[in-house]
């Protein structure tokens, strides 16, 4: 089995909403459908890492999308470069007995600087005077232009934010196309099911509809595929469930006095160096870091007692699942399951950053999925939004503070272990010759290199 591969995370897909996409269910029934584990955190870093390593986080050392860099002194989430996975990528296995196998990334996680031979990634272009605005990075650098000639600008803001839509999973697959004929394996990430998902829920109609979007955006690209011989492979990283109970796990530190801020014209700011103790959340999980092992004791009691903390992993927790490498924190919180972490560490909305109410990945120290909403307490936010960017369009400085900090309207979460497989994830393959019922996350690899007609290797 020597075909070409074409490997497609569709964000989200669960064995309950392919019900509702006809294309992708038309893949399972010419092969094959089958239940896909996940790993903890079942987040896209942590996830996407191990099917490409074929290894847990206690190995590849993505813990999160994001996490407490203790050498900087920095809390860091999103960050882009290939050799912060640490570990053999699977197309680096196979070039073993391949070489030149040539391997197209479109936007899975962590593609600058890696091995790819062709990679095309989001990446805005940050203006001296301040302003943001859509663009993405590629290699070959001369493809940048390519895709935007003929497919416009990479859609930033309907790839994250308010404005969230299918637009940057349609650009996403159109470029996929484009390349696909000239590369043995092709990734490609479709993030569109995250939006909506979270939004209004698992269950909503809108649910349904978004699912009805990515398969109508996904049927060229798989009947290219079907044109041209390559063998399918489509999964997901988790499911998303209903969720509605935010949990502040770092405002409880600050009130027990483990967490400090600095002040500043912004606002006030988490200060990593200074705090005993402090959460990154990410979804259902939440790293708690704690400076002193004399506050570990008093860390766990407190976060144990809040009300929507499902587990708190210790050492031998973190162990148990894969998750023990030096990146995590000293605790990992799990939430129940209609629960989530938010970031928040102030205690008075006056006192929140000025990034507090902005679309700013970067700048907050923790996952923010208020920043799909537009604050629905603002009866002028549309109007503030539309002066804003008349503001970017003249060149001009400009904030859009449009964003709630009440998390109120987030319908929808993920990241602990799914408690049913109808909601978890789930692996599609066109060639029914490797068909199981089951793979775990950790089994991706060797599913790659099968295909591949590489030699399979134990992890």
């Amino acid at each position: 089995m020597r075909d070409k591969l074409l490997v497609i995370d569709v964000v989200g897909l669960t064995p309950r909403l392919l019900a509702h996409m006809p294309r992708l269910s038309k893949l399972a029934d010419d092969g094959f459908s089958a239940e896909l584990g996940t790993v903890l955190p079942a987040v896209t870093c942590s996830a996407q890492s191990t099917f490409l390593t074929g290894t847990l986080p206690r190995e590849h050392g993505i813990v999160g999308n994001g996490w407490y860099f203790r050498d900087l002194g920095e809390v860091l989430l999103w960050r882009q470069h290939n050799r912060l996975v640490q570990g053999e990528k699977v197309w680096e296995t196979i070039r073993r007995t391949r070489p030149g196998y040539r391997v197209a990334n479109v936007c899975w996680w962590y593609a600058m600087g890696s091995s790819t031979d062709t990679t095309v990634t989001p990446r805005p272009v940050y203006h001296a005077d301040g302003r943001k605005s859509p663009d993405c990075w590629t290699w070959p650098s001369a493809l940048h232009d390519v895709l935007t000639d003929r497919l416009g600008t990479f859609p930033l803001f309907h790839y994250w934010g308010p404005t969230a839509s299918i637009e940057s999973s349609r650009w996403i697959v159109e470029a996929t196309r484009m390349l696909l004929p000239e590369h043995d394996l092709t990734l490609a990430y479709v993030p569109h099911l995250d939006y909506d998902l979270q939004r209004f829920g698992p269950d909503s109609p809108q649910a349904v509809a978004a699912a009805r979007d990515v398969d109508a955006v996904l049927t060229p690209l798989l009947d290219d595929a079907d044109d041209q011989g390559v063998t399918v492979v489509a999964l997901s990283e988790y499911g998303i469930t209903a969720a509605h109970r935010p949990v502040d796990v770092n405002r409880a530190l600050r009130r027990a006095g483990l967490l400090h801020v600095h002040t500043n014209a912004s606002g006030e700011l988490l200060d990593p160096w200074t705090s005993r103790a402090f959460a990154v959340a990410d979804h259902q999980i939440a790293h708690v870091y704690v400076r002193d092992p004399a506050d570990l004791d008093q860390v766990r009691d407190l976060v144990t007692a809040l009300p929507g903390v499902a587990e708190v992993l210790d050492a031998d927790g973190k162990a148990a699942h894969g998750l023990d490498h030096p990146r995590a924190g000293e605790l990992v919180l799990v939430a129940e399951p209609d629960a989530w972490f938010t970031y928040y560490y102030w205690l008075d909305d006056a006192r929140a950053p000025d990034f507090a109410r902005a679309v700013d990945i970067h700048k907050k120290p923790g996952y923010d999925p208020a920043e799909l909403f537009l604050n629905p307490a603002d009866p002028w936010v549309k109007l503030r939004a539309a002066a804003g960017l008349s503001r970017k369009k003249l060149g001009l400085r400009y904030a859009m503070n449009v964003v709630p900090l009440h998390p109120s309207p987030v319908r929808g979460s993920h990241g602990r272990l799914p408690g049913d497989p109808a909601h978890g994830p789930v692996l599609l393959c066109s060639n029914p010759g490797v068909a199981r019922e089951r793979f775990d996350a950790t089994d991706v690899h060797g599913l790659v290199m099968e295909l591949a007609g590489a030699p399979v290797t134990a992890q």
